[in-house]
């Protein structure tokens, strides 16, 4: 093979591979949040699965990228083992739609695409006209990429016997797809270089059937590099996707005549063919495992055994891979973190209303330690944006990132107030304060205003509830606000009528305060909901 042929591959390849990547990135800008609120509609019902790692898939353009986000899902407990594998199976099938893409005949037009693309991504006046420009450069580049294949191996007409025996050994076929798609990590690639053969003439459908099956193994390590260093659900997942595939792959080639028959009747033209071989395989697979989801789920745990049952302090959602694979899906990971976050805040109101009104010392080392996961959390949470950022974001997600990064400084403040709270606890414990029936009932009734604030304060983001919002921001604010004067000054009348120690009653003032403080950022977070709910209505 003369070099300038093999270099001339490599070229095809590489264009290939770059017209899918911007393909991809460009269906995701446009997709903006509507791939994260895909994801986030997750069920537990395999069908739903199947649909969902389907359609996104089709938006990204690769079936890679959704099995790396499944299972950075399954690691971080968003997604069960069941609900993994049905998208699992749904992204088998949305990868066909590359196939089917190249398959067509639009070589002749891949330039004036190009050109028409280069022209609205550099001329365009809208964000959304530059994103269209630079998925039809991809598209382009993609058809490009094909036209180089399928000429530099023109000079191999001759040496067709070299290629024979892939259809006298079908195993051998699909060997070579294994590890050609292992080594490239992209099935698209494997499939496009099969393809560009074919229509040269050089494999034939005997031939090029097996290597596709093949291509489909080889795709299942991207899922288990991701695994690797990941939890053991991680890589159950990982080993749902290899024993999905392997064990279609072995159903097909036993039936191998049968499916090929059936293909050659789907198109007269071998491009096709091969494109309609690629689909009915993982949907003719994905039918006949759905059935059987639960079972196959049983089988892989007994396989890979869960071992890891301890309770997790640092960043649950976390997960690093997100960031490349899918920064929507990335940010609502930041959204699941701050949820936790928000729950380890209202325990904390909760552990320093149980020490000052049930005397529980036990809450002191309960509030100092959550405090610690707070101050983890709020670190992790803002460098972990700080990496979702220089991946680059359209400019709604950047500004809902922008808003989930401010909102959790304001949780972490809530939880800082709660240990200044639960050390005027140890205070009048170690001074031996008490306070008065009135006082105590005064507290409890400001207490339970602050805190009605912060729980509707958290759920308006995490349910990007504009209402909740706004009785935050127009009714218990206020609220807050005018008891908290109402306290004080009643405080000072029993101060001057000595009915309260004077050093309790400076300790009751610093306490209206902080819970003050506390609806302030409770008023904070709402606001951020608002802006949120606006972005993503935009």
């Amino acid at each position: 093979m003369p070099l300038s042929s093999i270099f001339q591959v490599l070229g095809g390849v590489g264009l290939f591979l770059f017209g899918i990547k911007l393909m991809s990135d460009a269906l995701q800008d446009l997709a903006g949040d509507r791939l994260r609120k895909l994801i986030g509609s997750l069920t537990s019902t395999p069908v739903r699965g199947v649909l969902i790692g389907t359609l996104v898939t089709i938006l990204i353009q690769s079936s890679s990228g959704t099995t790396v986000m499944t299972v950075s899902f399954v690691h971080a407990g968003l997604m069960t083992l069941k609900q993994a594998v049905g998208v699992i199976m749904g992204a088998n099938i949305g990868t066909t739609v590359t196939a089917q893409i190249i398959a067509f005949k639009f070589k002749s037009f891949a330039l004036p695409v190009i050109g028409i693309g280069m022209i609205l991504a550099v001329f365009g006046k809208s964000k959304r006209r530059k994103y269209i420009g630079n998925g039809l450069v991809g598209f382009g580049l993609l058809f490009l990429g094909m036209q180089t294949m399928e000429s530099a191996m023109s000079f191999l007409q001759g040496r067709k016997d070299l290629f024979l025996l892939f259809g006298h050994n079908p195993l051998l076929g699909v060997l070579v797809g294994t590890l050609v798609t292992m080594v490239v990590q992209a099935s698209s690639a494997t499939i496009g270089l099969t393809i560009a053969m074919a229509s040269q003439g050089l494999l034939t459908l005997d031939a090029a059937i097996p290597i596709l099956l093949g291509d489909n193994i080889g795709t299942t390590i991207t899922a288990v590099i991701a695994s690797l260093g990941s939890n053991r659900s991680a890589k159950q997942a990982a080993a749902a996707h290899v024993m999905f595939n392997l064990i279609g792959v072995f159903i097909f080639v036993l039936f191998l005549p049968i499916f090929k028959t059936a293909v050659v009747l789907t198109s007269s033209e071998i491009a096709r063919q091969l494109a309609n071989a690629h689909t009915l395989f993982n949907v003719v697979n994905t039918l006949l495992f759905l059935p059987f989801t639960s079972p196959f789920v049983k089988v892989i745990q007994k396989m890979v055994p869960t071992k890891d049952n301890g309770i997790r302090v640092g960043p649950q959602y976390l997960d690093p891979k997100l960031v490349v694979a899918s920064p929507a899906a990335a940010v609502d990971a930041i959204k699941k973190e701050i949820a936790r976050m928000g729950v380890v805040a209202l325990s904390m109101l909760q552990g320093v209303k149980k020490a000052f009104l049930e005397n529980d010392s036990k809450m002191v080392e309960e509030v100092n330690e959550s405090e610690k996961i707070l101050n983890e959390l709020t670190h992790a949470i803002a460098k972990y944006a700080a990496e979702i950022w220089q991946e680059g974001l359209p400019s709604d997600l950047s500004t809902v990132l922008s808003s989930y990064v401010n909102g959790i400084s304001d949780i972490e403040r809530v939880g800082d107030h709660c240990q200044n709270l639960i050390e005027l606890y140890e205070y009048k414990v170690e001074h031996r304060l008490d306070f008065s029936p009135v006082a105590l009932s005064e507290f409890e009734d400001m207490f339970d205003t602050v805190f009605r604030s912060v729980t509707l304060s958290l759920e308006s983001v995490a349910e990007e509830d504009i209402n909740k919002a706004h009785e935050v921001i127009d009714v218990l604010e206020v609220e807050v606000d005018r008891k908290e004067k109402s306290l004080r000054k009643s405080h000072i009348r029993r101060l001057n009528r000595g009915e309260c120690q004077p050093s309790a009653g400076v300790i009751f003032i610093d306490i209206l305060s902080n819970l003050e403080r506390i609806g302030d950022h409770a008023h904070n977070l709402s606001f951020i909901a608002i802006d949120i709910a606006k972005t993503h209505r935009h």
